[in-house]
């Protein structure tokens, strides 16, 4: 079957692919747009990008509930593991590193990171997952980087963006990502989850579809994409 990634609203993924379920940025129980729950969700490995609470909230119990294997940077499985989850694969920018389901290389991201009690998150990341049925870039929390075109250089299937401005990219600056990185499909995300960070997102869409060669696709909470 086709890797299958459906958002779950805000930065938060669950990604089916060569038999193994990942969730990426897990903010569940406490977001006011996520479809489903964290006991709903099952899976064999987290990834968490920075330690923020709306990307990370449901990590640790989706972690232990599952024995999953939760993949971040080196703080964050360490602050994980002193609180009881035993599974953790750490790692930094630039790194490498192939998993069953797929290479997984972490990518700079421009943002800060903090974890829940207020100690060191490490460095914000985003991932580039190297998958079977193609290549796909989050993002995550971030401004706009030049290199982002090195990232580009991957082939990319799908490239994810936040767009919500304030905290992250703006429409604008996403914008530009997108002519950087010249993903074949691009998906909006990190938007509309509270007033502060609401956009048009059918008219950042229609923008993307008439000055790039990517291709948008605007999902909904609880939506999937297929790749391949």
């Amino acid at each position: 079957m086709a890797t299958q990634l459906r958002w779950l609203g805000h930065g938060c993924w669950l990604i089916e692919t060569n038999g193994h379920r990942i969730i990426l940025d897990p903010f569940l129980d406490e977001s006011p747009v996520a479809p489903i729950k964290a006991d709903e969700v099952k899976a064999d490995y987290v990834l968490i990008s920075h330690g923020h609470f709306d990307h990370m909230a449901d990590a640790e119990s989706i972690a232990k509930a599952n024995a999953a294997t939760v993949i971040a940077t080196y703080e964050i499985c360490e602050w994980l593991n002193r609180r009881g989850v035993t599974s953790t694969h750490a790692m930094n920018v630039g790194g490498t590193h192939a998993f069953p389901f797929g290479r997984v290389k972490m990518t700079p991201a421009v943002h800060t990171s903090m974890l829940p009690d207020g100690s060191y998150g490490g460095v914000a990341v985003g991932f580039l997952l190297l998958l079977q049925d193609g290549n796909v870039y989050f993002a995550c929390d971030t401004g706009l980087f030049l290199d982002m075109q090195l990232i580009g250089d991957h082939d990319l299937a799908l490239a994810v963006l936040p767009i919500g401005d304030n905290f992250t990219m703006g429409p604008e600056d996403a914008l530009r990502a997108v002519t950087l990185l010249r993903p074949k499909r691009v998906v909006p995300v990190h938007f509309n989850t509270w007033p502060l960070i609401a956009q048009d997102v059918n008219d950042w869409a229609n923008r993307v579809r008439h000055t790039t060669a990517s291709v948008p696709v605007v999902l909904q909470p609880g939506e999937s994409i297929a790749l391949g």
